[in-house]
């Protein structure tokens, strides 16, 4: 059995987000999805975002395939989950809009640095897909290059925003149809309507 893990970004991932729709989406179609609700949502501390996702991965059987969906915030603690010690490999790691390292937002500073091991992605999951924008507010065309340097695939989309619900990603058929697949190498189509 396949479980999904989808993890949000500061704010949380209500409100008509793809990641809301994206888990009952795949509840609908009898998946287990663990989507938890990371605690203080507009002022997170890493390390209870870490303890809680800790408990989580937990709770998910061990023997079960497992996808991470992470978007924002939630990707930067997916890295830090995936470079310590204990960290469970999955299946496949699905990740949208890292913001950049060195982003002036107060909010997220206690998660940066980020770890120095740049194969802490490659180490946790069979497969990696890191999706960013070049339009992201949150990571500018110039600073995606930070990201390449942890050797996993990337979809660059254009003119895509933070691709989050203000830049028209709610309804989002393209990643259910990328997490219901075997494997992240297939052909992609880049369009988010498909």
């Amino acid at each position: 059995m396949t479980n999904y893990l989808v993890l949000h970004g500061l704010g949380g991932s209500t409100n008509g987000h793809w990641q809301e729709w994206l888990t009952n989406e795949l509840r609908a179609k009898g998946e287990n999805v663990w989507f938890p609700q990371l605690p203080e949502w507009d002022h997170p501390v890493k390390a209870e975002w870490l303890s809680c996702l800790d408990d989580t991965m937990r709770l998910i059987p061990e023997d079960d395939q497992l996808v991470v969906v992470t978007h924002s915030l939630g990707c930067i603690l997916w890295i830090h989950y995936a470079a310590q010690r204990f960290a469970r490999k999955v299946s496949r790691a699905i990740m949208v809009c890292p913001p950049s390292n060195d982003l002036d937002k107060v909010e997220i500073q206690n998660f940066f640095p980020l770890p120095a091991d740049k194969n802490v992605l490659q180490m946790i999951a069979t497969e990696t897909l890191l999706i960013a924008s070049t339009n992201d507010p949150f990571l500018s065309r110039d600073k995606i290059q930070q990201y390449f340097d942890y050797q996993v695939p990337c979809l660059i989309l254009p003119e895509q925003g933070h691709v989050n619900v203000q830049s028209g990603y709610g309804v989002w058929p393209w990643m259910l149809g990328l997490c219901l697949r075997d494997t992240l190498s297939s052909p992609f189509c880049v369009h988010k309507g498909v």
